[in-house]
């Protein structure tokens, strides 16, 4: 007799001689003549990482390893890591490839295949494939194809299992075919019970039925499953053990009878019946009770002749019994804690096991295996845990894995660029901690699992991180409802996923154009703004802000007043670009000059940075969260107080809301770092102002009440908006408990004499309430103005940094600050700080070219004196008419809006109203049409909904009443709203917004849904962007506008300490099938690149329509799959959760409910067909 005593000496043997029979007696006395055969190829008829688990295996012994794959797997690194590989079932359904048993043996009779292995899964507990391989010639690395076949027989294998004294749950006699004799189980027997696959397991086909009504259902999908895993339908039911641990033994056995136990697994984390977390040994197992479950093992082993590796698995209940569930004839996913906690490779042991050596040659005898510390496997897959794991595919467009020591990864097709398809298991990587204890082998698992970083598919890391952190699984009390009891595994963090998100932005911008539209055809310049610097150790000197949180508004207030200089606002940071670049600028840019403005700017009454349209414009074109510029602004300027513009009851929207909302608004303002809320109304709407007030004066902020400037109070024939008008109005907010008083002259219409004299009637009647005026400098005449109100009694005034002033803008900062330097109104700022700042602007507006107002407007005009045109309107004004095709008419619209306004009543003209004007001037000009035409034929026209809305007095009342008979012959029949628009609205539920929120974009926050709450679509889209392209305001503004040129490197700092490096390398100029374009990066110095949909392209190609996630009408689909079942046709009516699809998809079946009642519109599906996430399935009205 020779035993080989080394491995070199064991490929020695293998290549001299062939077939070598070997002789001996076992210890147990009986005698058996054992065949050894040397294997030299083995062909593994499987996949994935198993396959490759297999090769490993294969060449440590010097065997040589050959794949087999399906068409779909042509790319699969399995077939790479073999020494040969070939095809099977070309032209077959992706899994049946794998069952083709007559190909698979043809493959290796042809290439001279010694030994086929199973692996898990597809033919591994096939009786027929081992006898077929047997038949050929060749070893089957498993056991016999009788031991195959009776513990694949579950009936069988109950039988063999009393038969060996094993304790069995009760259940059916044999496998059971129709959902009638489940039925007519489950009555005799009772509930609940389990269903289970008769010839397959891994958790496909298995359901626990609880409700009578739902066994009929239940047992058909379990059928199909099983049938689509395994070839059969066939179920067999059992009584359902509750509480069990599920604990597995792991045996080998040889050809000449002996077994041996490789001790046990704990295999209760589970979900779906499927394994999720497995240990090695079973945690607070006692002893005495596995001793019990190992013995019965192998009895039981020994009984039916087992030889290879298999597991007998096992429920245990609270009181330690035990009952036997099944034999798994072959090796097992979870083999990999085994081996680690054993030190032994089960895979080699197969093989040598196969080739006819015995278990003490090999050195495994009961005694000298020896379990070692605890071990922890980890399937990582495919799968969204916040999505019910639906199995997600798609391309994987980052792959980077954790390792160090006690790390172990077993996969396939883990890497940047591989495709994970839809056809097969969610299983991506299989990841195994080792270590003395399982506190520690649970601390290496979690710092593995966190080291990963997976894009472009979901995966299932977020929950198993919460798993691993349970204290109940940190102590080992497991059983088989951990997942179920312990909704807080499913509370995620989410991962950010920032860096893939962004290139998918510029990958956007490179191939579909810009992702916000661009006004003009001028290009953002390159240039890279100087930012003066400032003393970043040292705190910047205190303001007014300091006031405010220590003493409050009303010390605030009064302490403005007491100052004999006079204060500015600067605008820059809202109005100032709002009039010049329609609200374009970004919070990157504002944020970088915003340390300066702290230090050298402390002075300041105030900083006029939100609030407006500042709120929309960043929610619709900017990408970018309003809250967090608010927030961030303050974090960099902490002394100088904030300045809103609150739209009344209207709060930052263009239409009332109810009154809670305005509330809450303020309320989270405050919260945020909001200090003065200048409130105004667009018709100086008394109740409309006054909610307003309240509301910021309630949040805790200071109350500047506005009143909006219109006419000409010098002018005696200007009669509608006298001086008696304006002081009457700022009597009432005086008396309604204003901190400030501040007159609004949106389009700088208030000359200088005008200013001289309304500041002085306002003055002399309340000579204790400061005195704020906003002005534009539209005609030029300004700075002149706002000098004639300081010099009249005025306490604030507006200003722009020089670079943002003029025109549309406010009048210059430099210019105001020069005129008072030596006077008793000296502003006591620096002009060399101003010319710094300044200078940072300078540069930094030639970034937003494509808004640039001067493109068509090149100084100011006085023809605003005419017009009336706010100046923050104007430029807006301006690229709606180019939008409309009305930009060479734009002297027509100005003309035209002089006459809207005359025939709308000679209104108070300021966001929402001025909106109202331009709407019917842009009207007018579009239909050639007069002031006149337009009242003549106001009831057959269809005017602009702004139009009409104003008119059924949905924001509000104007000063001397509704126009009349125009507004009878608009309106007709059509409601109107009665006072004061928002009293008669019901309040919002927040928490119904909230959680609609909720359902379709996961976490969002108490920020998110005020924003929803004042513009619903707006705040939709944005979030979906946000979610789809991450922190697109971290981009330098030129990148963010219209995207890097190829080969330029940039970097984008995310957060303080994190910054990428960001080279823009090609896009491809072919087009993929399926109407993709790939553009290539380089990110953080490693190839990256994202596959975008070419708009232009797709036009022309047959592209399946993908749902449109903000219509929740828009069903689509949950996964990718095919589709095996469509339950409703065009016009029928569904209910809510009725199902409506079945689709399949990595042998899960998933039935796709109703989001909502209504009646199918459209269904865009048919059975057969084959879907990628997203796609429509069906149209719900």
């Amino acid at each position: 007799m020779f035993l080989p005593e080394s491995q070199a000496a064991f490929r020695t043997l293998r290549k001299a001689i062939p077939r070598v029979r070997l002789y001996f007696i076992n210890k147990n006395a009986y005698s058996t003549q054992v065949e050894y055969k040397p294997i030299r190829s083995v062909l593994v008829a499987n996949r994935g990482e198993i396959a490759i688990r297999v090769f490993r295996a294969c060449t440590e012994l010097g065997i040589k390893s050959v794949a087999v794959y399906s068409e779909q797997d042509k790319m699969h690194m399995h077939r790479q890591k073999a020494d040969e590989s070939y095809m099977v079932g070309k032209g077959l359904a992706p899994v049946e490839a794998y069952l083709n048993i007559p190909e698979i043996i043809r493959v290796c009779k042809e290439n001279d295949i010694d030994a086929v292995h199973p692996g898990y899964g597809f033919l591994s507990e096939r009786s027929d494939f081992a006898q077929a391989v047997i038949d050929a010639g060749l070893r089957f690395i498993g056991p016999s194809p009788k031991v195959v076949q009776n513990m694949g027989d579950k009936v069988a294998a109950r039988v063999a299992a009393i038969e060996a004294g094993v304790p069995i749950v009760p259940g059916t006699d044999g496998p059971v075919t129709s959902k009638e004799e489940a039925l007519s189980f489950c009555q005799k027997h009772g509930l609940p019970v389990i269903f289970k696959a008769a010839y397959g397991g891994g958790g496909r086909g298995m359901r626990v039925v609880r409700k009578m009504e739902e066994v009929e259902e239940n047992f058909e999908r379990a059928s199909s499953e099983a049938k689509a895993a395994f070839g059969n339908g066939a179920m067999f039911i059992e009584k359902f053990i509750e509480r069990p641990r599920h604990i597995e033994v792991q045996l080998l056995g040889d050809k000449a009878g002996n077994v041996v136990h490789l001790y046990e697994r704990d295999c209760s984390v589970q979900r779906r019946h499927q394994k999720v977390v497995e240990i090695a040994p079973a945690p607070r197992l006692p002893i005495e009770i596995r001793d019990k479950m190992t013995e019965a093992a192998v009895r039981l082993a020994r009984h039916v002749g087992y030889e290879n590796a298999g597991t007998v698995e096992f429920l245990c209940d609270e009181s330690g019994n035990f009952y036997f569930i099944e034999v798994n004839a072959r090796l097992q996913v979870e083999h990999t804690v085994t081996e680690e906690f054993t030190g032994i490779d089960l895979v080699q042991s197969q093989i040598r096991i196969a080739e006819g050596m015995t278990l003490k040659e090999l050195g495994l005898t009961q005694e000298n295996i020896v379990p070692r510390g605890f071990a922890i496997q980890c399937r990582v897959t495919t799968e969204d845990p916040a999505n019910d794991f639906q199995p997600n595919t798609g391309r994987l467009e980052v792959f980077r894995s954790g390792e160090g020591m006690g790390i172990r990864l077993d996969s396939a097709s883990t890497y940047a660029g591989a495709i994970i398809s839809p056809y097969y298991d969610s299983l991506l990587v299989k990841v195994i901690s080792h270590a003395s204890d399982l506190q520690s082998s649970a601390a290496k698992m979690n710092r593995a699992l966190r080291e990963f970083r997976i894009r472009g598919v979901k995966t299932n890391i977020p929950f198993l991180l919460n798993v691993l952190e349970n204290q109940k699984f940190l102590h080992g009390v497991l059983d088989t409802y951990f997942i179920d009891e312990h909704p807080q595994l499913f509370k995620f963090t989410t991962t950010q996923n920032r860096a893939q998100k962004l290139l998918n932005y510029l990958g956007e911008v490179l191939v579909n154009g810009p992702q916000t539209p661009l006004a003009t055809t001028l290009k953002p310049a390159e240039v890279n703004p100087h930012v003066p610097e400032v003393p970043l150790v040292t705190e910047p000197p205190q303001g007014l802000r300091d006031i405010i949180v220590r003493e409050g508004p009303d010390a605030f207030a009064k302490e403005v007043r007491s100052r004999k200089n006079l204060l500015l606002m600067d605008t820059t940071f809202r109005d100032a670009h709002q009039s010049l670049m329609a609200t374009r600028v970004r919070t990157h840019d504002l944020l970088k000059i915003s340390p300066y403005v702290a230090h050298k700017f402390s002075n300041l009454y105030s900083l006029e940075n939100w609030g407006g349209a500042t709120f929309d414009v960043a929610l619709r074109f900017l990408h970018e969260c309003p809250w967090e510029r608010l927030e961030e602004m303050r974090k960099r300027i902490p002394n100088i107080p904030f300045q809103m513009l609150l739209r009344g009851a209207n709060a930052v929207g263009y239409t009332s809301y109810p009154d809670n909302v305005v509330y809450k608004f303020c309320e989270l303002a405050v919260q945020t770092g909001m200090d003065i809320f200048r409130v105004f109304d667009s018709l100086n709407y008394l109740p409309n102002l006054i909610l307003g007030m309240e509301a910021a004066g309630k949040a805790g902020g200071v109350v500047e009440a506005a009143i909006s400037y219109s006419g000409d109070v010098s002018d005696p024939k200007r009669t509608k908006y006298d001086l008696k008008y304006y002081t009457n109005l700022a009597d009432e907010l005086v008396k309604a408990g204003t901190h400030v008083l501040c007159i609004k002259d949106m389009a700088g219409l208030l000359k200088p004499e005008a200013a001289r004299l309304l500041i002085t009637a306002i003055r002399d009647k309340h000579p204790d309430v400061p005195i704020h005026v906003h002005t534009h400098d539209t005609s030029g005449a300004g700075v002149a103005s706002m000098l004639a109100c300081a010099q009249a009694g005025a306490d604030v005034v507006d200003v722009a940094v020089d670079s943002m002033s003029g025109m549309t803008s406010q009048p210059s900062m430099g210019a105001v600050v020069a005129s008072l330097q030596g006077t008793p109104l000296d502003t006591k700022l620096d002009l060399n700080d101003v010319s710094e700042y300044s200078a940072y602007w300078e540069q930094t507006r030639t970034l937003y070219g494509p808004f640039e107002c001067t493109t068509t407007m090149r100084s100011g005009n006085a023809d605003v004196y005419l017009n009336e045109i706010p100046g923050g309107q104007y430029t807006n004004l301006q690229f709606q008419s180019f939008s409309l095709g009305l930009g060479d008419l734009f002297e027509d619209v100005k003309k035209a809006y002089r006459e809207a306004n005359i025939v709308l009543g000679d209104i108070i003209k300021v966001t929402p109203s001025s909106k109202v004007v331009g709407d019917l001037a842009q009207f007018m000009v579009q239909n050639k049409l007069t002031g006149d035409q337009v009242v003549e034929k106001a009831e057959e026209l269809s005017f602009p909904k702004s139009v009409i809305e104003y008119l059924q007095g949905y924001i509000g009342i104007p000063h001397g009443g509704f126009p009349e008979p125009f507004r009878k012959r608009v309106l007709k029949d059509m409601p109107r709203v009665e006072g004061r628009p928002g009293a008669e609205m019901a309040p919002l539920d927040f928490d119904k917004l909230k959680k609609e929120l909720r359902e379709s974009h996961g976490n969002v926050s108490d920020r998110d849904v005020v924003s929803a709450a004042l513009y619903p679509q707006v705040t939709n889209e944005f979030l979906h962007f946000r979610e789809k392209f991450g922190p697109v305001d971290k981009l330098d503004t030129r990148i963010f506008l219209t995207g890097p040129k190829v080969g330029e490197e940039f970097d984008v700092t995310l957060e303080r300490g994190k910054t990428l490096s960001v080279k823009a390398l090609a896009m491809a100029a072919d087009l993929k099938t399926n109407g993709k374009r790939e553009v290539f990066f380089e990110l953080n110095g490693q190839l990256r690149s994202v596959h975008i949909p070419d708009k232009e392209a797709m036009k022309e190609i047959r592209i399946h329509p993908k749902a449109d996630k903000t219509v929740k009408g828009e069903v689509g689909a949950p996964m990718p799959g095919d589709v095996i079942d469509v339950r409703v046709t065009i016009g029928d009516k569904v209910e809510k959760g009725q199902p409506l699809v079945v689709l399949s998809a990595m042998k899960m079946e998933m039935v796709v409910q109703a989001p909502q009642s209504g009646v199918v519109k459209k269904v865009e599906v048919k059975k057969g067909m084959k879907l990628d996430g997203d796609d429509l399935i069906l149209i719900i009205e």
